[in-house]
């Protein structure tokens, strides 16, 4: 391997949205740093199993909507 032009390998603390950390390693910042997590498997619907919102990003939907009038954006 090339010296100096690798990433720092060290370790952090990944915090998920319940509360619960662990250590693991990463090349994101520094030795010790944490990573909050606001996505994780307690949170997202795809582990939860919980209804899907749609996010209506810059009126993308309504802009969808009025295009083809049939459609509802309620899920």
């Amino acid at each position: 391997m090339k010296k100096n032009i690798h990433p720092n390998y060290h370790e952090i603390t990944v915090k998920l949205t319940n509360g619960q950390t662990f250590k693991t390693r990463s090349t994101y910042g520094k030795e010790g740093d944490t990573v909050a997590l606001d996505i994780d498997p307690f949170s997202h619907p795809v582990w939860t199993g919980e209804g899907q919102k749609l996010v209506d990003t810059a009126g993308q939907l309504s802009k969808f909507a009025r295009r083809y009038k049939g459609f509802s954006s309620k899920v």
